[in-house]
């Protein structure tokens, strides 16, 4: 194919197959939405323990777990806080998880004079393991399904807002009379929807709240690369650490474990992840994902990038290690929702999901089910429309510090305030608490995310709308967020004070310039969230009517959107082409060597001191490798094992081609990138010396 033609890069990876194969067979290269079909896998494969897949996995692997197999994979996998996965790996407790779910705990045992972020941590004996203050780990030991009450309670309502209501009032007393049952007593509960609300269980975790940090690399290992190197493939990041649970005061004693296995992946051999996907939308219609793609992505984008613009700014002449790490964050989320929203404009995979909409609805006729049900899509689609009209005041004229700068959003705040004294008393109540007068940390930046604003509102509200000319006054963003910030008193507390003991009328009639333009947004804000809230309240009602008929129509052979819930999913170990030639499986430490040369050894490929001379016998071990498992955020830290229950990898990224992954998944080109357990224990040999923790993972080191 001529690349003067088609230029691969503005083409994401499933419509440049698409293309190419039909230029391979002399057609032309047009997308024809007709032609376009459904994967079998568009949904994903996240699985869950209620019903696991057994005759899928022997259909597909010739392997035949059995319910033993099941309860101790899902007895050895652990949700780690509120915000990762994370194993059991050897019979004394000891848990593995990713550097980059540990940087937090590393910081809250970091003792005077230390860096355990940039410097690691590792402890030569049991004695100096330090339990992390606040860290939780649970085991999810008990499932119950209790889908039937809950959806008889909502099925004896017949407004959207009482529907919801009774769900909760349900969730609520379905947990309060399972903690005093026998097995249930103790245990941290949880409701679980699946299918949107075509089924629902209730889970009951052991928690275990003595954790102690045992391992963890420098943050230049654990994060090598950076931002540029994230999302893609191939990887040399050692995203590894490791804590012990502790039982009465000493380490915990288990037989539900994944040992380790440095030598356990082959080309094409079967790997499942198990862990706790946070969020995906894989069932959303494609009107909701058009809305997406229109409105809701490009203005996430916008403001990640316009904020962490300003804050590299800002930190280019402070240097703080924090504001460092929020920019990251930014960065992280910016490149993760850059590619999902390349997935959204991608023609062909906006098209797969019309193609399963389709057959969805085929199927549902087929099996008879009732032609008023159907109807769900249209009632999606109109209200989509509604929220479309409404985007704008309720997303740009809402009250958001990220969004406005924290003194704007005060004032925003004080001016709702203002008018629901007399006509919202309970309103003004709830708003009253939240009047703390904002504490400006720094002019430079609060200015930025002021201009910020001010240029975005310019841009997708025009010059003549009333907000944007009260903002601007004829200034540019950048002069009237001077301005506007030079003029306000909103930052002198008895200024504040005055005002709201004054009242309603002081408020809604002062000249303060910040006050005035937030009056001009507070009705129109009103009016607009007012109504989507209905919107979105119908909207859910309506998406659990969808995930009924999806279960009704297909049962189990498709797995539920993530909820932060523990899953297992299965893959295998495979290459995939990119930048025009072939993905190895696996990586090497003397690539991560090669990487550190090819940028001069600056950050962020740079490596700590210990790192720069390795023995020769490093550099042919193995680092990272890749699968076709279906991960998203909240998986990391997920181990990925055999058949025999051996942990072979510990899951930290995808490849630039899985951010579409919320809402399909493309196993053609999506990867999984994961720390290879031969390249834990071979840094451990090789660099830490941490013998102990050899011995406990794979037996005495050579």
């Amino acid at each position: 194919m001529n690349q003067h033609l088609i230029d691969k890069k503005r083409l994401t990876g499933a419509l440049f197959l698409t293309l190419l194969v039909a230029a391979a067979q002399g057609q032309q290269a047009t997308l024809n939405p007709d032609t376009v079909k459904a994967g079998r896998f568009d949904l994903g494969k996240m699985w869950t323990f209620d019903n696991p897949p057994k005759e899928y996995f022997r259909q597909t692997y010739n392997f035949s777990p059995d319910d033993k197999w099941f309860e101790e994979v899902r007895l050895a996998s652990l949700r780690f806080a509120d915000y990762c996965s994370a194993s059991f790996v050897s019979p004394g407790g000891l848990v593995m998880t990713n550097h980059h779910c540990a940087r937090e705990s590393g910081v809250a045992v970091q003792r005077k004079g230390e860096d355990l972020v940039n410097k690691g941590f590792f402890a030569k004996t049991g004695a100096e393991e330090r339990k992390v203050p606040g860290l939780f780990v649970d085991q999810l030991v008990r499932i119950e399904d209790i889908t039937s009450r809950v959806q008889s309670a909502i099925s004896a309502n017949t407004s959207e807002q009482a529907q919801l209501q009774a769900r909760e009032q349900a969730f609520d007393d379905i947990k309060k009379e399972y903690q005093t049952r026998e097995g249930w007593k103790g245990l941290e509960l949880q409701t679980i929807s699946f299918y949107n609300g075509g089924r629902y269980s209730l889970y009951g975790f052991k928690r275990y709240t003595d954790v102690r940090l045992v391992f963890m690399p420098e943050l230049q290992l654990g994060f090598f690369g950076g931002d540029p190197d994230n999302f893609t493939y191939p990887r040399y990041s050692l995203d590894c650490s490791f804590f012990r649970v502790y039982d009465n005061g000493k380490p915990l004693q288990t037989t539900h474990y994944f040992k380790f296995n440095p030598n356990g992946i082959r080309d094409g051999e079967p790997v499942f992840v198990t862990g706790n996907p946070g969020n995906t939308e894989r069932l959303k219609t494609t009107a909701e994902l058009e809305y997406d793609r229109d409105y809701r992505m490009p203005y996430i984008l916008q403001l990640l990038r316009n904020r962490s613009s300003a804050l590299q700014a800002y930190n280019a002449t402070v240097k703080s290690d924090s504001i460092q790490n929020e920019i990251f964050s930014f960065e992280n989320s910016y490149k993760a929702y850059n590619g999902q929203l390349a997935g959204l404009r991608d023609p062909y995979l906006l098209a797969r999901k019309s193609a399963f909409e389709k057959q969805f609805q085929a199927d549902a006729r087929s099996k008879g089910i009732d032609a008023a049900r159907l109807t769900v899509w249209e009632y999606l689609t109109s209200n989509t429309l509604q929220l479309r009209k409404l985007f704008n005041d309720n997303t740009y004229l809402a009250p958001n510090p990220l969004a406005q700068g924290e003194v704007l959003a005060f004032a925003y705040l004080l001016a709702l305030y203002g008018d629901a004294i007399n006509g919202q008393p309970q309103m003004a109540d709830r708003i009253r608490t939240m009047l703390e007068p904002p504490v400006v940390k720094s002019r430079s930046l609060e200015e930025a995310y002021l201009a910020a604003h001010l240029s975005e509102v310019q841009t997708a509200l025009g010059n003549d709308d009333p907000y944007v000319k009260a903002a601007l006054g004829g200034r540019s963003p950048k002069e009237a967020a001077s301005y506007l910030l030079s003029q306000t008193k909103l930052t002198n507390p008895a200024f504040v004070n005055d005002l709201i003991t004054k009242g309603a009328m002081a408020i809604t009639t002062s000249n303060d310039p910040m006050l005035e333009v937030a009056r001009q947004a507070v009705k129109r804000y009103q009016t607009a969230s007012g109504s989507a809230r209905q919107i979105s309240a119908r909207q859910e009602v309506l998406r659990q009517q969808l995930g009924r008929l999806l279960y009704d129509v297909y049962g189990t052979s498709f797995p539920p959107d993530a909820t932060f819930s523990l899953r297992i999913n299965d893959g295998v170990v495979k290459s995939y082409p990119y930048n025009g030639t072939i993905a190895p499986i696996m990586t090497t430490y003397a690539g991560l060597y090669d990487r550190y040369y090819s940028f001069n050894g600056k950050a962020p490929w740079s490596l700590p001191a210990r790192w720069k001379n390795p023995p020769m016998a490093l550099l042919r071990e193995p680092m990272c490798f890749i699968s076709t498992n279906d991960i998203i955020g909240g998986n990391s830290g997920s181990p990925i094992i055999n058949k025999n229950r051996e942990a072979v990898g510990l899951a930290f990224d995808g490849n630039i081609e899985s951010l579409p992954g919320s809402f399909i998944f493309v196993p053609e080109l999506n990867r999984c990138i994961s720390v290879h357990t031969g390249g834990i224990i071979a840094a451990m040999r090789h660099i830490y010396k941490a013998d102990r923790l050899i011995t406990e993972l794979v037996g005495a080191p050579r």
